[in-house]
């Protein structure tokens, strides 16, 4: 058990990536914190988590990919056409970052905003 807090966990994290990897997954940090102010970090599974009325998403790094799982992805509307992994899940849905690939920090946000607001119209607000 450790005495870090979840945000101190993921700057860690972010850190210990360096590179592209480290830089994109804080650049989604950033996205993901200006898009709500109530999101709140965490850390399970060891990975970064954002919460708002529930679970939003995770980021996640892999050698090739740093990717955003949401937890209701399939149920969210994506007009811009972010997500492109785990396309064939009923619940989830993903989006890889792929090295030197541009985010979209509109749709992003506003993507992070409709999984916020899912949570709390099923009565996530309860459960933060």
């Amino acid at each position: 058990m450790t005495d870090e807090t979840p945000a101190q966990l993921i700057d860690r994290r972010i850190e210990a990536l360096g590179g592209w990897r480290g830089e994109m997954l804080g650049k989604i940090r950033k996205i993901v914190l200006e898009a709500d102010p109530e999101i709140v970090e965490e850390w399970k599974w060891e990975t970064p988590v954002w919460s708002h009325g529930g679970l939003i998403c995770t980021g996640e790094a892999y050698k090739a990919a740093v990717k955003m799982t949401f937890a209701k992805g399939a149920s969210l509307p994506d007009p811009a056409g972010l997500f492109n992994s785990s396309l064939e899940g009923k619940t989830r849905r993903a989006i890889d970052f792929r090295e030197g690939e541009a985010i979209d920090e509109a749709a992003l946000k506003d993507l992070v905003r409709a999984a916020a607001a899912l949570n709390l119209q099923a009565g996530g607000a309860r459960r933060r």
